[in-house]
């Protein structure tokens, strides 16, 4: 990692390679809004600027090439780039006429069966003049949060303006979008972005906004993002913002996290049968205001770097899902 501007701080600014630097130069996001938070400012406006999943990206350009867009779900955790990618699709298919073309709805706050009756119907009814191949988009997004009626009354509008209207769903769980339509539509699944791939567009991020940071920095935030582009961007911004350099520490200040090296003290502790030593450095958490639910997925990661024996492992996890037996009671 290489660490732009000048920094104050006295900790070591390590360099090595990334491939990113020549990307960087032409990776600028929407920079003609100034005022947007970093996650909207940079967020990706072509498929190619897209970061991972490239295999489903790659199916994505080609339609976007050849036309003829299919109804599709794109299902996977937040902030992976499902709805960024059907947003870059509808641009590159339309093109100038993307604004008449596409009715954008947020499924989370327009859930409820009037608005499949009305503005889903009306837009899918109005007439658009569009190149030949290519159809009007409606986008659902958190579709999977729509009620069944609405879900029911959706798949006969799919029906009816086929030949002129295609539906795009991005949701965090398919299994909720009921069978009929999931019939009706390609599914794709994204998942989580690799630690490398975070780390690609947050140096894109830092080079662009002459951000100071250090290795240890970014390395914090990718490790509080848990494979989400959005959290990690915000995090980024946020310790930016508050402390103008990023360094482990200014992460873990500002991130709703609790820092990995006490939880990693805390296992090795419970490991070695100091459970008095594990709660002192627990009651940290508390005077912090960290709650224990927020503890439970870094835990798990520590657990799993430390290589504690599987059998352990698998009771952690049981306990976290709320399944507790008495048979832990003795461990």
């Amino acid at each position: 990692m290489l660490a732009t501007g000048s920094s104050s701080s006295s900790n070591p600014v390590t360099t090595f390679p990334t491939s990113a630097s020549a990307e960087a130069a032409t990776f600028k996001g929407n920079q003609d809004s100034f005022s947007l938070p970093w996650v909207e400012k940079y967020r990706p406006s072509v498929l190619s600027d897209i970061v991972g999943n490239e295999d489903t990206v790659a199916r994505l350009s080609v339609i976007a090439r050849d036309g003829n867009l299919p109804n599709i779900i794109i299902s996977g955790p937040p902030g992976i780039g499902k709805t960024t990618s059907i947003l870059c699709l509808a641009r590159e298919m339309l093109g100038s006429q993307y604004k008449e073309g596409v009715l954008e709805l947020n499924a989370s706050d327009d859930r409820g069966i009037d608005v499949v009756r009305n503005r889903i119907k009306m837009f899918a009814q109005k007439k658009v003049t569009l190149p030949e191949g290519r159809h009007k988009i409606i986008i659902l997004d958190e579709a999977d949060s729509m009620t069944p009626g609405a879900q029911q009354a959706l798949r006969r509008t799919m029906e009816i303006y086929s030949s002129t209207t295609r539906f795009a769903f991005a949701c965090n769980m398919s299994s909720k979008i009921i069978e009929p339509i999931q019939s009706r539509c390609a599914i794709l699944r994204y998942s989580r972005l690799s630690d490398s791939q975070l780390l690609k567009r947050l140096i894109e991020i830092c080079r662009v906004e002459n951000v100071d940071y250090v290795p240890e920095g970014l390395e914090a935030i990718i490790f509080s993002a848990e494979g989400d582009m959005r959290q990690a961007i915000n995090n980024l911004q946020a310790t930016h913002s508050a402390f103008n350099f990023v360094s482990y520490d200014n992460v873990f200040r500002v991130c709703d996290q609790p820092s990995p090296e006490i939880l990693g003290a805390v296992i090795t502790s419970c490991l070695n049968g100091d459970v008095d030593k594990a709660v002192t450095r627990l009651e940290k958490f508390w005077v912090d205001g960290d709650l224990v639910s927020r503890c439970q997925v870094p835990c798990y990661a520590r657990i799993h770097e430390v290589g504690v024996h599987q059998g352990i492992t698998i009771k952690f996890l049981d306990l976290k899902s709320g399944n507790r037996t008495n048979t832990y009671a003795d461990d």
